[in-house]
């Protein structure tokens, strides 16, 4: 119980810090591209994801 208490307190100390850091132009500046990597990230994942089903049905179907 007390580890999950100190990850709640750290959670809210991030999310704290990430709110002053995104008041800066910098901040703003990082935090865009933070999110554009991960939108490029997860969309990879995706188009990966739906690859690989495609030819695992491919392979099924060709039975």
């Amino acid at each position: 119980m007390k580890s999950f208490l100190w990850l709640l307190v750290g959670v809210a100390l991030g999310f704290a810090v990430a709110h002053k850091v995104n008041e800066t132009p910098k901040g703003r500046e990082f935090f865009s591209t933070l999110d554009k990597k991960a939108r490029d990230f997860g969309e990879a994942v995706s188009d990966g994801y739906r690859q690989r089903e495609a030819e695992i049905r491919s392979a099924i179907d060709g039975d």
